[in-house]
C-alpha cells in the first residue's frame, strides 16, 4: 500500500529533525509531541502538528517514534482508540528509539495481531544526520514489513542495514552505545595522559587518528565539540546512561560476563555528580576535567 502520510510521535532533538526530512521528502507529514511548544518549530518545518496523540496515530499510513523510554513506546503503541484498533490498513511503525530488545519484540508481536507491523529500527548520527536524511538506521523486523515502510526509511537514512528480526535492531544499537560509552571514558583518559606527559590533546590525536586507537570519539566528536569546548551533540549524559544500563540488563539476562563493560556502566552512573544528566554526554570525553570514579 502507498505511503503518502507520515506521522512522526514525538519532536524532540531527533524527531523534529526526522519530521522535517520527510517533509522534504515530499511526505505530508503529521507531528505530535507531548510538549505543545514543539507546535511552532514543527510548522515551520512543514508539519502539521496535532496535540492530539490518536489523530496521528489514525490519520498515518506509516508511523515514526522517536521517544526516550520503552514505556513511553509501549504507552503509545497501547493508546486506547489507537493504532491497535485501526482495521482500514496495514501501519507499519518504524521505533527509531533506543528500546529494550524484549518489549521490541512483545509490542511487533501485538501489532501483527491486529494486522500492522513494528520495525526496531534505532538509529546514529544525531541531529544532525535526522535533519539531513543521513541516519545510519540498525533494523530489526520482518522482511514484508521493512519493504513496505522502504520509501520512508530511505528518506531516512543513508545506511539502513536489516540486521535480523524484531529485536535485533536495539540488540545491535546497545552494542553500538556500549562502545560508544566505552570509547568517550578511554578517550579522555588518554588525552589526559597526552597531556600529563608534556603532549597536547590536539597533537597526538593527530597519530591516534592515522593509526589503530582512533574512533568516532577521536576524529568525529573530539574535533567538533570536546577540543572546543562547546559539549553541544544534541545527546545528552542521560540518554547514554539509560542505553549503558539497558546494555548491562542484556549482559545480565543472557548470562554474558562482561568485566570491562561492568566497569564502564559503574563510571557512567557514578559521575552524575560532575555530569548531570541533562549535560551533554561528550562532556564524559572531556580530558581537561579529572573525574572521581
Amino acid at each position: 500500500m502507498e505511503i503518502q502520510t507520515v506521522g512522526v510521535v514525538g519532536l524532540g532533538n531527533m524527531g523534529l529533525g526526522i519530521a522535517a526530512t520527510l517533509a522534504r521528502a515530499g511526505f505530508v507529514v503529521l507531528g505530535t509531541d507531548i510538549s505543545v511548544a514543539r507546535r511552532v518549530p514543527a510548522e515551520a518545518a512543514g508539519v502539521r502538528f496535532h496535540e492530539a496523540l490518536t489523530e496521528v496515530l489514525r490519520g498515518a499510513d506509516c508511523l515514526v517514534f522517536s521517544l526516550p523510554y520503552a514505556r513511553d513506546v509501549e504507552a503509545v503503541v497501547t493508546a486506547p482508540g489507537g493504532l491497535l484498533d485501526r482495521r482500514d490498513r496495514k501501519v507499519v511503525v518504524i521505533d527509531t528509539s533506543t528500546s529494550d530488545p524484549g518489549t521490541s519484540r512483545r509490542l511487533a508481536a501485538r501489532l501483527s495481531e491486529a494486522g500492522h507491523g513494528l520495525l526496531d529500527a534505532p538509529v546514529s548520527g544525531g541531529p544532525s544526520g535526522a535533519a539531513d536524511g543521513t541516519l545510519t538506521m540498525m533494523i530489526g523486523g520482518a522482511d514484508e514489513d521493512l519493504a513496505a515502510a522502504h520509501p520512508v526509511v530511505e528518506a531516512m537514512s543513508a545506511k539502513a542495514i536489516h540486521v535480523g528480526p524484531s529485536g535485533a535492531g536495539n540488540i545491535a544499537k546497545l552494542v553500538n552505545n556500549m562502545l560508544v560509552a566505552a570509547h568517550l571514558v578511554t578517550t579522555g583518559e588518554a588525552m589526559r595522559l597526552s597531556e600529563a606527559a608534556g603532549l597536547p590533546a590536539e597533537a597526538v590525536l593527530k597519530v591516534v587518528n592515522a593509526a589503530t586507537g582512533r574512533s568516532a570519539i577521536s576524529e568525529a566528536m573530539y574535533p567538533r565539540w570536546v577540543l572546543p569546548g562547546s559539549f553541544d551533540s544534541g545527546f545528552s549524559a542521560g540518554l547514554m546512561r539509560k542505553d549503558v544500563g539497558l546494555a548491562a540488563d542484556l549482559a545480565r539476562d543472557t548470562g554474558a560476563r562482561l568485566p570491562l563493560s561492568a566497569e564502564v556502566a559503574r563510571i557512567w552512573a557514578e559521575t552524575r555528580g560532575s555530569i548531570a544528566d541533562a549535560d551533554d554526554f561528550t562532556r564524559m570525553a572531556d580530558y581537561r576535567t579529572e573525574r572521581k570514579y
